[in-house]
């Protein structure tokens, strides 16, 4: 047995190294991929998409915030995964009483690199672990570098519809934003605030970012969106590289790229 630190600042003690894990964030389980533990996770949610191996293969514990606690018990994880906002306090909490739950919290990519050390380090995992946070580093610090003297549009990013709620300045998604050019019209605001389109024609919005998740925007709301704001460029997104904090964060400075030369055009 040995103790850890969560990103929430508890003490986490646990089999060294866990056999029998149990993610409960889509993110965090690709990384558990990446760093080679298919014999070690016991459980994943039905939003861990990828891998699709694991996806297909692999027990579901129910969602990131409908949780099947009886399934979970059912495998009894030796470490369980989870993170401070995807997945519901009540559950964790539950789950902490009975098992080992690590927490991330995370709002910068500096913070998703401390995760993945953490999570290298508590999984024997450390050989991979690190090479990966630099090339991640890397691969940010070229985007960059690459940035040069552009200019950054005004720019909301949405998360849902009915209401309309957008990424605030205390999010992943922002810092995301934020490193591949995008100013965030509501860095101003935590978490993310209920808008309304008024607002956003109000604001003089030069950008506006539908992404494919959680609501899964696509091109049937671009029509309304569009005639409501004609001044404004509209773009649907993956949503997955601007909020995923794992592994996929390797991948993402090149999309990153991909999506301002469109902007530019």
């Amino acid at each position: 047995m040995r103790a850890f630190t969560d990103q929430m600042g508890r003490t986490v003690i646990c089999a060294q190294p866990p056999r029998r894990i149990v993610s409960l964030v889509p993110s965090q389980t690709e990384l558990l991929y990446d760093l080679g533990l298919d014999d070690s996770v016991s459980g994943i949610t039905k939003f861990c998409v990828h891998p699709e191996s694991w996806f297909i293969h692999k027990p579901k514990v129910g969602g990131t915030r409908s949780l099947h606690l009886s399934a979970i018990r059912s495998l009894q994880p030796d470490l369980v995964i989870a993170n401070k906002e995807e997945n519901k306090k009540e559950e964790i909490d539950a789950l902490a009483s009975e098992y080992p739950v690590w927490i991330s919290d995370i709002k910068s990519l500096e913070d998703a690199l401390q995760m993945i050390r953490i999570i290298g380090d508590i999984t024997a995992k450390n050989e991979t672990a690190a090479p990966l946070v630099e090339k991640i580093r890397n691969k940010f610090t070229e985007l960059s570098n690459n940035l040069g003297n552009i200019e950054h549009p005004s720019t909301a990013y949405l998360i849902w519809q009915n209401p309309y709620m957008a990424a605030g300045g205390d999010t992943f998604i922002h810092d995301m934003m934020k490193r591949s050019g995008l100013s965030n019209l509501f860095a101003h605001a935590n978490r993310y605030p209920e808008i309304t389109v008024s607002q956003l024609k109000e604001m003089g919005c030069e950008l506006l970012l539908l992404s494919s998740e959680p609501y899964p925007f696509s091109a049937k709301h671009l029509p309304a969106l569009k005639e409501a704001l004609p001044d404004t460029r509209i773009m649907l997104v993956d949503g997955e590289f601007f909020s995923w904090y794992g592994s996929r964060l390797t991948l993402a400075p090149a999309y990153f790229r991909e999506l301002l030369q469109q902007i530019r055009q």
